[in-house]
This record gives C-alpha cells, structure tokens and sequence, in this order.
C-alpha cells in the first residue's frame, strides 16, 4: 500500500490533493506537511484508495464464499487468483492513474476470496482445532506483514520509469508489482496442480442467490454467527482506524522516517505471528474462543489508551505490541467461532459475510478515525477507540462458547 501513496504523489501533483493540503492545513498540520519523507497528504488519499479496495472485499467476500459453497473450493479459488494476477499485471503498466485505479478495482474484486480459503480450512479441520486451523491464516498474514515491505523496499530501488520501458507505462513502482504479478502466478500454479477439492459433493449448498453481503447477513441462520460476524465489524471499525493513523502518529510524535516505519510494522508483524503461532495455537483450547476474544478486546483496550498517551519510546513499542496481540487473539477465535456455528453448507457463505463485516469495517475506520485525528488530535483519537471497544465486548458476550473448545478442554 505505500507504494501506491508514493506512486499516486508522482501521478497526481496538484488538483484533489492541493485541495487536501489546503483542509489539513486550516486543522493546523502543516508540520506534518513540511516533512520531507513524509507525504501526509498522499497517505490519505491512498487510504481512500484503500476504502475502495476494501468495499469490493466487503460485496464480493460472500458472493465468493456463496459460490465456493455451491460449486467447490478449488475452482473459485482458481478464478479470484486469476483476477488477482491481472490486478498485478495492470499494476505493472499502470503508468496513467486510471490504470492502476482499475488494477486495484480488480485486485478488491478478487480479495474477497480469503472467505472461500477459510472455508476450505474449515472442511478439513475438527471442531476442536478449528482455531488452530484459522491461526495458520493469521501466522500468514503476518509473514505478509514482514516479507511485503522487505520485497517492496528492494524493488524500490529499481526505477523502470527512466528506461526505453516507460513507452509500455512503466513506472518507479513496476518492479514491486512485477514481483507481486510473480507470487499471484506461483500461487495460481500451485493451486491448479497441488490443491484437492475440500468440499464434498454431499455437502454443498443449493442456493443460487450470490447478493451482495449487504443482504445476506439476515440469511445467516445462526444466531451465534450473526453475533460473530457483528463482534468482528465493530472491533475492526475500531483497529482499523488505529492502524490506519498509527503512521500519522509515529511522525507526528517521534518524526519516524521511512526506515523507522517499516522497522515499526515490522514489529508489529512479527508479533502477529508469535501470538497466532504460539499462543493461540497453545491455549485457546484451554481458555476456548470467547474467552480468547474477550481477552484480545481487552488488550486492545489497553493498547489504545497507552498509545494515546505515549510521548516516548518507552511507552509507544509496548502500546504497539499490545495492539498486535489484541488482533491477533480476536482473528482466529472470531472466525473460528463463526465457523463452528454454522453448518457445513454454510460455511463459504457464512464465513464470506464475516469477512465482508471486516472488509467494510476498514472502509468506515479510516476514514472516521482519520476526521477525529484531524479534528481533535492523535490522544483523542485513541482515547475514542479504546472506548469504542466496549461495543463489540458486549455483542460477544452473548455468543455462545463453542462445543468444539468445551469438548477440547474436557479432554486436558
């Protein structure tokens, strides 16, 4: 995602971000946008670019997960990965905004399908190891998290834009998605050769309806997953709008480069995996989902309110690594619970819309964490998302604890 900020600052000099600067200035930032390293007004409109990305995840996760539901794992899989690899290829001639506007339509499109891959670790897990199952996706994230910016920064330093290849619209940033357009194409080989169907015939579903999340979320027929479903849209509300501002902040407070950025995410990164691939995978049949989400809520309550009153080192790397912890608790027990209430032809769909409440979530926190922080300032955008919490650890109280995690921890 920063490179399209960095790509879009080259693109799109002057018109809708002048009259950004303009906004950002009368609400007094200017120190921000006098930084050198440090496009403030760039980073936002990417994070509108973002919004959308994450609005196509929001209508397309189900329609995904309904159809995986339908006609099986494996060849939806191999569609949305197909619109994946051409998002990235538009990507690499994406000299005109426009272009990579599309790539990125495209790109939020395919996204949806992590609903279908969760499906396909639900078929072929047991109750009782669901949750671990849904952590492997959340170590992968995390690995994502690290890996990405370290490929990004080395192709970085390959600018294609002053070469003969620039007649093919290439730009400071094709490199990195040539790279990208790489991974989607062994990933694509991979599934087509080494990937086994996980949804049996027997149990697929015979619905027929594909519409948008939007209207589907009063078809989920469990009670509990509904509930689920509404935790993860309210907490994401919330974490996203802090992670969203969280690089404003590092600037604005401790003047963070570029360099200490991405040694900042990488923080975070890595703590995504050590939380989902040791302690997730180690206790939640002991402490079951609920009380693992509960316990994530309440990190990150915590988390929130030490970085909004964090002016040194000392207090912000720990806020960080509480806020990472937090996340990393809710993701895996969330969809696991989600998935646990819901039948095995429900699954693609049920857990679509779960995903979709997370894709829409990071399209209102941002942009709604984003008007606070500016209105008010960084402590007080914390301090709303700390207390905004306390809405999605209510809904989850009223979610029942799997059977799944009791029978797990009757058996230890």
């Amino acid at each position: 995602m920063l490179d399209h900020y960095l790509f879009l600052e080259e693109s799109m000099e002057g018109g809708i971000l002048s009259k950004f600067v303009i906004w950002v200035r009368e609400f007094g930032y200017d120190s921000l946008l006098g930084n050198p390293s440090f496009r403030l007004e760039t980073v936002i409109f990417g994070g509108v670019l973002g919004s959308l990305y994450a609005a196509l995840q929001f209508f397309f996760a189900p329609i995904w997960g309904g159809l995986s539901d339908r006609y099986g794992r494996k060849p939806i899989l191999l569609i949305t990965l197909t619109g994946t690899a051409i998002g990235y290829f538009l990507w690499i001639m994406a000299g005109d905004f426009w272009l990579l506007l599309l790539s990125r339509v495209i790109g939020g499109m395919a996204g949806g399908n992590i609903s279908v891959a969760t499906a396909a670790i639900a078929d072929v897990t047991t109750r009782e190891k669901r949750s671990k199952g849904m952590a492997f996706v959340g170590i992968a994230f995390g690995l994502g998290f690290v890996l990405g910016p370290a490929l990004g920064g080395i192709a970085s330093q390959w600018d294609w834009s002053n070469s003969e290849l620039v007649f093919f619209g290439m730009h400071k940033f094709s490199a990195a998605a040539t790279i990208s357009f790489g991974l989607a194409l062994i990933n694509l080989l991979w599934l087509s050769v080494g990937f086994t169907e996980t949804l049996a015939n027997e149990k697929r579903s015979q619905s027929t309806s594909f519409l948008p999340a939007v209207c589907k979320i009063g078809e989920v027929t469990s009670p509990d997953a509904r509930r689920t479903c509404m935790t993860y849209l309210l907490y994401m509300v919330s974490f996203s709008g802090m992670e969203f501002t969280l690089t404003f902040l590092a600037v604005e407070r401790f003047s963070f480069s570029p360099k200490d950025l991405g040694e900042m995410f990488l923080l975070i990164g890595g703590t995504l995996i050590l939380v989902q691939g040791f302690v997730v995978r180690r206790f939640v049949g002991r402490m079951g989902e609920r009380n693992m989400a509960h316990l994530g809520i309440v990190i990150g309550v915590v988390a929130f309110l030490v970085i909004s009153y964090a002016q040194s080192y000392f207090w912000f790397y720990p806020g960080l690594v509480l806020m990472s912890s937090g996340v990393a608790l809710i993701s895996p027990t969330l969809t696991a619970l989600t998935s646990l209430s819901s039948k095995d032809s429900e699954q693609g769909i049920n857990l679509g819309i779960f995903r979709s409440c997370g894709s829409i979530a990071r399209s209102i926190g941002p942009l709604s964490a984003g008007m606070i922080y500016f209105t008010y300032g960084s402590s007080i955008a914390y301090l709303v998302g700390a207390i905004w919490l306390v809405f999605p650890a209510v809904v989850l109280f009223s979610v029942t604890q799997s059977a799944g995690s009791r029978s797990l921890r009757s058996a230890h």
